[in-house]
């Protein structure tokens, strides 16, 4: 059976689809070991052709990408799902041999000096699981594969249903590439997700919902799988009073606006200083204007990727004006989007919202920004301590003490200051939540860690150093340990 005609099994027949797809998982780790672990020069094959797929094909991802958003922002796509899955796998390619050298330790003392090595090797796990989601489907699945593929492992995907046309792309772009050994593609509803998360990976990673991260991780926990989790939550922006307002709105609002806010960075709330609400909003206002003088027909501004996910957000906006909170809807040439033909929603700014609103609630997911104030620092990182650990903070100021007690008081997967989602753009830093945000981290040498195991290697000296271990025991042990056993 071809790959081909087993992703249909497992779209037609739900009985079949374990066996399908156990059918690829077994063929992929009967390759691997068979195989072995491979070279250095085959792992950067691998990245090659991962980089020629993505290059190949640049023009039909951004025109998918649009058509399973309704409107999705060509540029945008360029940037993010074209030019940031290929940044990954290039400096995969660049690393990879020196990430494979392996590593030497200490042993313990005295056994190094009398000719005993310890050594840790990083070798492939197998097969990885790799479970990609909508928001940037075609970035969330080539980036995994760059620590993959350097780690030396093969990978089954699962893509998301949400976009369906994104999904089969991707799985004839793999087809055209990779034998099903190497890489295989999956696609299908829930049941098949489902069923995908039960098989005996070598690793799992799974990006998305929390929510669903439940399910994922207890059906990995049938085989024991080991997982990385990378979810999301409520990213808290704090400004500091030494902050320029102007320079905060604008980067704010564009990481706000960004895919129309579905990044699972985006900002989600922030505080800003007491009495300095009005001097945000007006920046954020202009701001927008110059970003997007207009929004309803702006091929730079993407719509909301469907109507389920744009009634759940004008939920949050009906539920806050009800509620009695400022709601600034930033609208620069006052178009009516009652009608359209998307699922757009201008940026809108909730004020002073209340902790029972379903948008201090939940993910937001979506270009809209409750803003609250502080009068002293400490209540703000009081306030995001007594919350789930969000997967990014952001702080802006040039108060060096401030910042470094915001960085130090609290817990989150990752940091920008003065900016925002900007450390995800670095290869060299590790990338996880913590907690509901996530769990393991990947990118640059984190992800090759991550997918590989590290093996322990200890070399022996030449001198029978067990000779002292063995029974009879006496004085001789008495006397190794003697000195050894002591505060």
């Amino acid at each position: 059976m071809s790959l081909a005609e087993a992703t249909n099994d497992v779209r037609a027949d739900g009985a079949g689809t374990q066996h399908a797809m156990q059918r690829i998982l077994a063929a992929q780790k009967a390759a691997f070991v068979k195989e072995g672990p491979p070279s250095a020069a085959r792992r950067i094959e691998w990245l090659d052709r991962a980089i020629g797929l993505i290059v190949d094909h640049k023009t039909e991802i951004m025109e998918v990408l649009a058509s399973d958003f309704g409107h999705r922002s060509h540029h945008q796509s360029l940037l993010a799902d074209v030019f940031g899955s290929i940044e990954p796998l290039k400096h995969a390619k660049s690393n990879v041999r020196s990430w494979m050298r392996v590593e030497k330790r200490r042993p313990q003392f005295p056994l190094g000096l009398l000719g005993a090595r310890a050594e840790v090797h990083y070798v492939p796990k197998g097969t990885v699981g790799v479970i990609s989601p909508w928001n940037f489907p075609v970035n969330l699945t080539f980036a995994p594969l760059a620590g993959i593929f350097a780690a030396g492992n093969r990978a089954m995907i699962k893509p998301s249903e949400y976009t369906p046309a994104t999904s089969e792309l991707m799985a004839r772009m793999f087809r055209t590439a990779f034998d099903e050994t190497e890489v295989a593609v999956i696609t299908g509803g829930p049941a098949v997700g489902e069923a995908f998360s039960r098989l005996a990976f070598d690793h799992l990673i799974f990006t998305g919902a929390t929510s669903i991260a439940y399910h994922v991780m207890r059906a990995a926990a049938e085989n024991l799988v080991p997982v990385t989790l990378e979810l999301g939550g409520k990213s808290p922006v704090i400004v500091g009073q030494s902050a320029d307002m102007a320079d905060v709105a604008r980067k704010v609002m564009t990481g706000k606006t960004l895919n129309a806010g579905q990044i699972c960075l985006a900002p989600d709330y922030m505080f800003v200083p007491d009495g300095q609400v009005d001097h945000f909003v007006a920046s954020a206002e202009a701001a927008i204007k110059q970003m997007y003088p207009t929004i309803k027909d702006n091929p730079d501004y993407t719509s909301v990727i469907n109507l389920r996910h744009y009634d759940r957000l004008r939920g949050y906006i009906d539920e806050a004006k009800r509620k009695g909170a400022k709601v600034v809807e930033i609208n620069p040439a006052q178009e009516d989007f009652t009608q359209q033909p998307y699922h757009k929603i201008p940026p809108t700014i909730v004020v002073d919202p209340t902790d029972d609103m379903k948008i201090m609630q939940d993910e937001i997911f979506g270009p809209l920004l409750p803003v609250k104030t502080y009068r002293a620092v400490s209540d703000a990182i009081d306030y995001v301590n007594s919350r789930p650990r969000p997967l990014g903070l952001y702080y802006f100021g040039s108060d060096a003490t401030e910042r470094d007690r915001v960085l130090s008081h609290t817990t989150s997967g990752g940091v920008t200051v003065n900016d925002v989602i900007m450390h995800v753009t670095q290869e060299d830093l590790p990338f996880g939540g913590v907690g509901p945000a996530g769990m393991g981290a990947y990118h640059g040498i984190d992800g090759f860690r991550t997918f590989s195991h590290a093996k322990a290697v200890f070399k022996q000296a030449r001198i029978d150093v067990g000779a002292m271990l063995r029974p009879p025991y006496g004085e001789k042990i008495e006397k190794m340990l003697g000195g050894r056993v002591k505060r």
